[in-house]
Formats: structure tokens, sequence, C-alpha cells
């Protein structure tokens, strides 16, 4: 079989690297040494070529070798040549078949970062040693890099967990304007993008915690002679812990293939110096310029001080960050198809505030998209956050406002407005959408004015990636407010260059990158198979208790399938059709003198123990409810 050059020289540094790797140089020696020794003998016959390869594979050199490369999972199809080879998601170190699959591409650079244990994870220092088959709570790792993610399995809590993976990160990205060259060690000095680490616990029952973030700055790789180095990392909690040790990783870096010439540690240590350095100036430029604006806010009248305008706001490490750097514009690609979608996928994520050690009220915490993502709930700010980032990227004029709700409680809601200057709020946590009409104060008495519609009582300020406005009307009841944002006179604005410098993409090293959602690895028609089968066996041991016999219809069960298909429709796109097809195959399945009633009830999560609990204290099952809207 023919190979092009191209590809014959691929493989030539797929099995050069494969060698390397292997110490193929240092084991012929020690071969070639015992056989000189064993076998030349006092008559000093010259060994010939083939005594050594008989040697080599006596000794099982060329079977390893042979083992290691499998040259005919690497060899691609006509129909795949036309592609360029991917980095591979995930690599196991437990799993070697993983591994033999996975495509690298010798003239692009990785970073091969193994994770080799974790310890002293003090709070489940007293966690009991998990029995077979028991189901207990566990931790797992959650990576981003230059628009890469990656998962660890979970592992059992424990105080030294068994964090044992590795993940092969792509350096080069195709498609970033970085070219095919291979990128030598003063070009990747240059990328200050860190390796985001996020740990999260899972409990028995499925409720997800935030154990810690943390950025992790891989430069020092390349300070390394062999181009490989092994450290500890010490992981900080998250919120009123973030000063508190939450445990240890023991982290090992590789580069693939090696640097010919490593940089000094003087040099890598300069740069970042100097990262920060800029950092820190243009941080402090932006605080003197946001204490003079807001100065400035307050002369406007003297109750702008009561005004829920937030110029800043904590995350899940403590760090104060302006507001507009949670906003950026994100792309779903194919995985959400429309802003309504997107405002029901935003909605599926669970509302939660952040964990208070205490009382003394609502614990201040915006967590980074990283996090949220993957703890899979937060609170209102985080929601509306995500909603706005994906109305952009739907070329919707987005903006997330914050102020408060009934009975005075904070909260934070999204704005878009439309070409013809209309205002639609969207609140992230329902997917409501609510059409605003302002009430004119001025008007007659008996003139009709428009009432209320959004459950809002006061808003501060609206903000997105490149805008943040505070409001200076008289008023800041929503009611009230006339979100005519280009009026000076009504709502007061940030410079925008001034928010560019520590808001907009690579301003900043502080700045954490924005990771890509991901395609759903959850099978839907799997998990709903399995979750009716043990709703089914929850209501008949229910049943049983009360002495009742159950029988379960597969057709009408199946037929209540399209029901449930028009309710999630009507959720992503608020028009609700199939209602007749539904009844009327309802009409042809139950018997004549029965009655079908039921209702369908929403649920965030997948435990069929807590939704057949929620069923129960829900309305009673003899009489009909309509169903919510």
């Amino acid at each position: 079989m023919s190979l092009p050059p191209e590809k014959a020289s691929e493989l030539k540094q797929i099995i050069h690297n494969h060698l390397l790797k292997m110490d193929i140089h240092g084991k012929i020696r020690e071969v070639l040494a015992a056989t000189v020794r064993e076998e030349q003998g006092p008559a000093g016959r010259p060994l010939s070529e083939t005594d050594f390869l008989q040697a080599l594979q006596r000794r099982g050199i060329i079977e390893d070798v042979m083992k290691g490369l499998h040259l005919t999972q690497e060899v691609q199809t006509d129909s795949e040549r036309g592609s360029r080879p991917k980095a591979a998601p995930h690599l196991d170190n437990n799993n070697i078949t993983l591994l033999e699959k996975t495509v690298i591409d010798p003239s692009r650079r990785h970073l091969y970062v193994q994770v080799l244990g974790g310890k002293a994870f003090l709070e489940h220092l007293q966690e009991p040693e998990p029995l077979p088959g028991q189901v207990c709570s566990t931790l797992t790792l959650y990576l981003h890099f230059r628009n890469q993610r990656f998962r660890s399995k979970p592992v059992p809590c424990a105080c030294e967990p068994d964090l044992k993976e590795g993940f092969l990160l792509e350096v080069q990205r195709e498609g970033t304007g970085e070219g095919s060259k291979m990128a030598d060690a003063t070009a990747m000095l240059s990328l200050c993008d860190p390796v985001h680490i996020v740990l999260i616990r899972t409990d028995t029952s499925g409720e997800t915690a935030l154990v810690s973030s943390y950025f992790l700055d891989w430069r020092a790789v390349l300070g390394s002679p062999n181009g490989k180095t092994c450290f500890a990392v010490e992981l900080m909690g998250v919120g009123s812990e973030c000063k508190v040790p939450a445990g240890v990783l023991t982290i090992s870096l590789e580069l693939y293939p090696p640097l010919t010439e490593a940089l000094s540690a003087a040099v890598i240590s300069t740069q970042q110096s100097l990262e920060r350095q800029r950092t820190a100036e243009k941080e402090r430029l932006f605080l003197v310029y946001a204490k003079q604006w807001w100065r400035e806010f307050l002369e406007i009248r003297p109750s702008n001080q009561s005004k829920m305008v937030k110029i800043f706001a904590q995350d899940e490490n403590g760090i104060n960050r302006p507001t507009c750097s949670y906003v950026r514009v994100l792309r779903a690609g194919r995985l959400l198809e429309s802003p309504r979608q997107v405002a029901r996928f935003v909605s599926l994520l669970a509302h939660e505030k952040a964990p208070v050690v205490g009382g003394g009220g609502k614990q201040e915490q915006w967590c980074t998209l990283m996090a949220f993502l993957c703890r899979g709930k937060g609170d209102c700010e985080d929601h509306a956050a995500l909603l706005c980032s994906l109305l952009l990227g739907f070329g919707l004029d987005a903006y997330v406002c914050v102020g408060t709700k009934a009975k005075g409680t904070p909260h934070a809601w999204v704005l878009t407005r439309g070409a013809d200057g209309s205002i639609t709020f969207w609140e992230s946590l329902t997917a409501h959408r609510y059409l605003h009409r302002a009430i004119d104060p001025d008007a007659p008495p008996l003139a009709p004015q428009p009432k209320p519609s959004s459950p809002y009582r006061t808003v501060g300020c609206v903000f997105n990636h490149l805008t943040f406005l505070a409001n200076c009307q008289p008023s800041d009841a929503v009611e009230l407010c006339v979100f005519d944002l280009q009026n000076q006179s009504r709502w007061k604005a940030m410079s925008e260059e001034a928010l560019k410098t520590v808001c907009a993409p690579g301003s900043t090293t502080s700045l954490p990158p924005l990771p890509p959602l991901c395609a759903p690895s959850l099978d839907p028609a799997a998990a709903s198979n399995q979750l009716e089968l043990e709703m089914r066996l929850l209501v008949s041991e229910h049943r049983k208790d009360l002495e009742l016999a159950t029988v379960w219809d597969d057709h009408l069960s199946y037929l209540l399938s399209s029901a449930l298909s028009a309710y999630e429709l009507e959720r992503c796109t608020g028009v609700s059709c199939g209602n007749e097809e539904f009844q009327d195959a309802v009409r042809r399945a139950v018997p004549d003198g029965h009655t079908f009633k039921g209702f369908p009830i929403h649920f965030l999560h997948r435990n069929a123990r807590r939704a057949f609990a929620t069923c129960l204290r829900g309305p009673s099952w003899g009489s009909a409810s309509p169903p919510p809207a």
C-alpha cells in the first residue's frame, strides 16, 4: 500500500516520537552490551547484524515496539484524508484502547495533563470506604482550555480521592489564525490562556456542589529540559470558604512533541510578572474611573444612592470583577436553534442561592460560566448572564437588568430591545417573556394606562459585554421606567473604551476564558425509559401498600408521549399545538364508561423518588387539574 508523501512523513514522525518515548536507544545499548559479553567469548568471533537482531527479538524489544504502535488503527481511509486529524477529547490511563485510538497531528503542539491523585481533602476525612455496589458521593474533575472541554470519571469522595485521569489538550487550535506551523517555545509563552479546573461533588441524591475552581498556568512546562514537569496544586474552596484549602491535586504536564530547546525559568517568570503588572495597572485605572463615575452619578440626585447599581461582583473565588465581564457573545452552534429555545435551556438549569454558613442574609457570589455549567445550577445572576450571552449570540440587543422583584427581593433578568423600540423582559429562571409598556405619570387622570405585566418592581442598572448604564430617572420603578438607553438624561453610561480595557476578550490575564457549550452526553430515549420503569415500580409499591391492584396500559402510555411532547414544544416556542390529535387518540383508547384524567408536572431532575414524592403532595388524583401555563 502506497502513502502520499505527507502521510509518509506523518507516519515517520509518529514512529519517531514513539521510539523516543520508549527510550529505544538506551534499551538497544543495554542489549548490545549484554550480547557482546555473553556471546563473543574468548575466541573473539565478531558478531553480525543478524546476531544483534536475534538478541533484540529474544528479549522482546521488537515485540514491545510493535505492540505500542498499532499502525493499523492510525491509517485513515480515503474519505478521511481530506480532514485534519483531531485531538481526542479524553485519554483514560486505565483504558489503553482509548489511547491507541487517539490520532495526534505531529505538526501541532499538544499538552498532556495528567492528574495523579488527590490528597488532604479533609472534609471527607471521616468518609467510610464504600462497599462494592454501594451508592456514594463522588468527585468529578472538569477542564477547559482554549475552547476544549473535558470531564473525568466520578470517583468516591475520600480524604485521598483516586482522581487519576489524563487529558490531551491541543495547544494550537484550528480556526484561530495560528496557521499550521508548529508553535515554538516563544510562541507558546505568549499564550496566557490558563487551564480552568473545576471540581464538583455529587451526593447520593444527584445534587451537585462546587468544591473548587482553579486556574492553572501550564507554561512552567516550557522550562523543563525533557518537556515534562510534575507538581502539586492546592485547590481552594469557593464563596465564603475561598481562603480555606479544599484539597491538593498532583498534576503532571508533558508537551508533545518535546521542545528542542527549553526556556529558562527566569524568562517564564519575567513574562508572567509582566502580565500580572499590566493586568493590575488596567484594573487600577478602571477602579479610579469607576469611583469618579459613581461620584458623578450621585451628583445627579441624592436618591441614586439607594438604587441597585452593580458595577462589580465577586466570583466563586472571591475576586471582584466588573459585572460586564460576566457577559460575552456566546454562540451555541447547532445545539440550540432559536432564542426561545435558548431561554428554555437556561431555565432548565436549577436555581440555587449561594450557600451561607449561619445567618446574615444572601451570600454575594456570581459564578464564572464554566463553574455554572459544570455545577448545573446557580443563582439568578448566573442564569441572566448566560441567557444574555446566548441572546447576544443570536444577534439580539440584550442586556442584564439588576433590580428587585416582589417584596424588594434582589433579582436579575434580561431585557431585549427590538428594532421598533419595543422592550421585552426575559425571566431566565422560567423562560417567561413580558412585553414592557411604561406608565406615563404626566398623563391625565382618566387616560388609559397599561397594566404592569412583569413581576419586577425596580431596576437600578442594565449592562452587557460592551455597555453599562445606570438608571438616573426620578423613579426606579419598572412600571415608570422608559428604556430609551441612548437618552443621557434617563441613563448614565460608562465609557465603552474604559470597559474594553478590563472586559474585552484577552484584555487582561485575569479574565476567565469563555467555554463552549457541549453536545449532551445523555441518551434521552434510554433515560426516559429507565425513569418510566422506576416510576412504575414506585407507583405499584405505593398502591400495593394501599391494598390496590395495578394494571398498566402500554398503549395509553404511548399515547401520552405526544401530550408531553406538545407541552415541551409549548415551553420552547410559546405556541400550543397537537392537542386535537391527542384528545382524539385518548377518546378512542379509553373504553366506554371510563374517564381519563391527568395533568403534567415539570421537574428539573431525573430522580424518580423525588418526582413521585412531589406527585403525592400535589393535587388529588381523583380530580382533573388544568395544565400549568
